[in-house]
C-alpha cells in the first residue's frame, strides 16, 4: 500500500471513528494521519491540508 493510500485510509478510520463516538480512536486515527502526512511530504510528496482544522476551530470556539 502507498503512503497515499495509507493516509487517505486513516483519514478514513479517524472520521467513522468520530461518527461512532470513539473519541479515542479518532485522536488515535488523526495522529496516524498527521504523522504519514509529515513523513510522506519529507519523501518529496506534497503536504496535504489538514482535514481535521475545521473540526479544531470548532473545539476552539467551544473552549473560550
Amino acid at each position: 500500500m502507498s503512503i497515499q493510500q495509507e493516509i487517505q485510509e486513516a483519514e478514513r478510520k479517524a472520521w467513522r471513528a468520530l461518527a461512532s463516538y470513539k473519541f479515542i480512536m479518532f485522536g488515535y486515527h488523526a495522529a496516524i494521519w498527521v504523522e504519514l502526512n509529515r513523513i510522506a511530504q519529507s519523501q518529496g510528496h506534497k503536504r496535504r491540508p489538514n482535514p481535521f482544522r475545521d473540526l479544531v476551530e470548532v473545539a476552539r470556539r467551544k473552549r473560550g
